[in-house]
Order: structure tokens, then sequence, then C-alpha cells
């Protein structure tokens, strides 16, 4: 299959995170009291937005520098770019679960199994745009690195699901440990740098 430009693939990708985020947003009602018990009551629904916006901004950052190291887009690479997009857009799903539901023990185990779901689906677009750059030893350095750390979150997030029947707390310490590993992907930023006209 002849190679695909990435912008349309960057501006789809685009279009569905920001309706993710808009959606998980929309999950915050305004409160038709005035007091702050009001808004107390909306604290959970508030805190598990926050944490999914982090989570949802870290992995459009990372895909974002990851598709600008890309020398080209295949077929193959969009259908698993797709499949990365299909999961993440459940996490407003869970997040609402979660929030309604005062961190239930089962809202709690299908955001982890959501967000580690949508984590091995970019790992798996990652690996197939490393094969292409397999020929130049920094990104192949830098891709063995990633391997690992993704490997490490996946099995935090799927530990997270049944450690939620334990304690939900052990599954939301989990869910903040995670993206704080991903917090800002210097590397990928700077081979992205050096591979893309400023």
């Amino acid at each position: 299959m002849q190679p695909l430009g990435k912008s349309r693939m960057e501006a789809f990708s685009d279009g569905v995170v920001a309706i993710i985020v808009t959606i998980m947003v929309l999950e915050l009602k305004v409160p038709h009291d005035a007091s702050p018990e009001a808004l107390l009551h909306l604290a959970p629904i508030f805190l598990s937005y926050a944490l999914s916006f982090l989570v949802v901004a870290i992995l459009w950052v990372n895909h974002h520098h990851l598709l600008h190291t890309a020398t080209r887009i295949t077929g193959r690479e969009l259908w698993l770019n797709n499949h990365f997009l299909f999961w993440l857009s459940l996490v407003p799903f869970t997040t609402a679960y979660i929030g309604e539901n005062h961190l239930a023990p089962l809202p709690v185990a299908l955001y982890g199994l959501a967000l580690c779901l949508a984590g091995c689906a970019f790992d798996l677009l990652r690996r197939e745009i490393a094969r292409d750059q397999a020929g130049d030893p920094a990104m192949a350095a830098l891709h063995r690195r990633s391997s690992r750390t993704n490997a490490v979150s996946a099995l935090l997030y799927l530990a997270a699901v049944p450690l939620a029947w334990v304690s939900v707390w052990l599954s939301v310490f989990i869910y903040v440990l995670v993206p704080a590993i991903y917090f800002m992907p210097r590397n990928i930023e700077k081979m992205a740098a050096g591979k893309q006209p400023a």
C-alpha cells in the first residue's frame, strides 16, 4: 500500500480528542443551589474529570510527538490509530460512571480497563511506526525505552482493575501515578524537533 499523508490522520485524531474532552466537561452540571454544599457534591465528578482530562491530554501530547517522528503513514497505521481512538472515546463514559457513583468498585475497575486498553492501543500504533524507524539508532533506542515504560503502565492499569474491589483508593493512586510517568515526553519531543521543521 502506498504511504499516506499525515495531515488528515492528525486532523481527525485532534477532532476526536476535542470531542472527548467536550463530552467530559459537559458532565459537570451547574448546581441550582449556590451553597458550598452543592459545589462539594460535585467534587467526585470534578476530580474524575480532572484526572481524565490529564490522561487524555498526555496521550494527545504523546500522540502528537509520535506522529511527528513518522516519515510516512500506511493504511495499517490509520486503522491502528482508529483502534486507539475507539478505546480513548470510552474514557468519557467511564469518567462519568465514576463521578455519578462516587468511586464504587465497578466504575473504578472499568475506568482502569478503559485506560489500559487505550494505552495498549497507543503502544500498538507506536510499535508500527517504530518499524519504519528501525534503521535510526537513536529512534530505536527511544522506542525500546517506550516499550518498557508502556508495558509497566499497562500492567499497573490492569492490576488496578481487580484492586478496585480491595481498595478503590489504591486503584485511584495507580490512576494518578501512571500519568506522572508520561507527564512530559521530552525524549520524543526532542527527536520530533530534530526531524521536523520549526
